[in-house]
């Protein structure tokens, strides 16, 4: 894997783990979890902790980087949720 597909996985993984996570589009995903499975159940915890989803997140973004890293299909998602992640990092450290 290059250098740039590296980064654009490691962009990738923070940006997708983020949204499931804690960004409020997926806040029903998460309370759906968590009525389905219970508040003290390992699938809700995993939905909530940053450092449990981000595991399986970058095992799926590693396969489609290993599979993919040189095609449109890998470079423009990639590209586009890691510069989703820069901004939303930029956006809280200027402000």
């Amino acid at each position: 894997m290059s250098l740039e597909a590296f980064l654009l996985a490691l962009g990738t993984t923070c940006r997708v783990t983020r949204f499931i996570t804690k960004d409020t589009l997926a806040a029903g995903f998460r309370m759906w979890i968590a009525d389905r499975f219970g508040d003290d159940s390992p699938a809700t915890y995993l939905v909530n902790c940053g450092w449990c989803t981000s595991t399986w997140v970058a095992g799926v973004t590693a396969v489609y980087a290993f599979s993919l890293d040189t095609t449109a299909w890998f470079q423009i998602p990639a590209t586009a949720l890691s510069l989703s992640y820069l901004a939303g990092v930029a956006s809280r450290w200027l402000d």
